[in-house]
């Protein structure tokens, strides 16, 4: 194992320096743009505080009646909608509706921003392949850097709060629905493709009616494993201000109090079930259509 100690490395002195020299240029980048970059991700903040406030002030029979009635409509189940309403029921027994309703609030703007920005990127890494060479790297990254990392830069950037919270868990949470569209789409049959173009069809056209209906049932898949995602990042963002069941059980972990750490870590637990149950049969019953209206 000589050749280990002989193995070519940078002196401490340059390291040092080096490492000094980004640190100092990232303080100065935060410094001189940090403010106008947070103003940027004000239509978030705000868009996530109407989020919280309408699940936090809203009486807690109409969201009770207003999840229940999402669970039944994207499932069609009532052993799915009444298990979701039994855990719902434990949930505001126990004292841990407004953390969860704020916590369902945050996972319901990032899995929409996911949505919103990670379909149209995965549907140009499916039409492009250099876009998906380019994109590809970038969501190996992002999948395999440990989870307390995102929050270093974004803490330094925006500082603690809301924002920088939401940013984070996007950022971790999205690969998934970037992969699988851009997997869904490009596993279209090719009988397909040609019959649209047959039929004259555009590239918008055959996109919106037949690329995007057909990868449907995967495009789900994507977005329930970014739902998953989300929560397990809900823990660690509590860190830096995410309010939610992730803050107690952070403050239980800090102090050792075990029932408030297992019921909030139940709750979540709970909620992700009720999120992977109706997305995965709501899946289900696309696939199914898709099979009548292909097949």
């Amino acid at each position: 194992m000589d050749w280990l100690t002989r193995f070519p490395q940078m002196d401490d002195a340059r390291l040092r320096d080096l490492k000094k020299a980004i640190d100092d240029g990232f303080r100065a980048f935060t410094r001189a743009y940090g403010d106008t970059i947070e103003g940027l991700f004000e239509p978030l903040r705000i868009f996530l505080i109407q989020a919280e406030r309408f699940m936090t002030q809203t009486p807690w029979i109409v969201v009770f009646l207003l999840i229940t009635g999402i669970c039944w409509l994207a499932s069609r189940s009532w052993r799915i909608t009444a298990g979701s309403a039994v855990t719902l029921l434990l949930i505001g027994y126990f004292g841990m509706w407004d953390d969860t309703m704020k916590t369902i609030a945050m996972i319901f703007v990032c899995t929409v921003i996911s949505i919103a920005l990670g379909i149209p990127l995965g549907v140009a890494m499916a039409r492009w392949g250099r876009v998906r060479a380019a994109v590809n790297p970038v969501l190996d990254v992002m999948q395999t850097m440990p989870s307390f990392v995102y929050l270093i830069p974004v803490v330094m950037l925006l500082g603690i709060g809301r924002v920088p919270g939401l940013l984070a868990v996007v950022i971790y949470a999205m690969p998934p629905i970037i992969r699988l569209t851009d997997l869904g789409i490009r596993l279209v049959d090719r009988d397909m493709l040609e019959a649209a173009d047959a039929f004259g069809s555009s590239s918008w056209q055959k996109l919106r009616k037949v690329q995007l209906p057909l990868a449907l049932p995967t495009i789900m898949a994507g977005i329930n494993q970014t739902i998953m995602m989300a929560l397990a990042m809900v823990v660690i963002a509590s860190m830096i201000g995410v309010q939610g069941l992730g803050q107690p059980v952070l403050r239980a972990i800090s102090n050792q109090y075990f029932t408030l750490g297992m019921f909030n870590g139940f709750a979540i637990v709970g909620i992700a079930i009720i999120f992977d149950r109706v997305s995965q049969a709501f899946g289900r019953r696309l696939q199914k259509h898709s099979e009548v209206v292909h097949g």
